[in-house]
């Protein structure tokens, strides 16, 4: 069939194929359910970084 014999051949591909439908799946379901909301560590790494950058200029 499509002038590929080997029945692994054959699995391989079909395995690519459904992993990456599953993974399409999968973000589609996910895709809106990550926090927005920034921690308070992540408030303070930004807030040292900008004055890094602010010390720099």
């Amino acid at each position: 069939m499509l002038g590929i014999e080997d029945p692994w051949v054959w699995l391989a591909y079909l395995g690519s194929i459904l992993v990456t439908l599953i993974c399409l799946l999968y973000g589609w379901i996910r895709r809106n359910t990550a926090d927005d909301e920034p921690s308070a560590a992540d408030r303070l790494w930004a807030l040292e970084e900008q004055q890094v950058e602010d010390a720099l200029r």
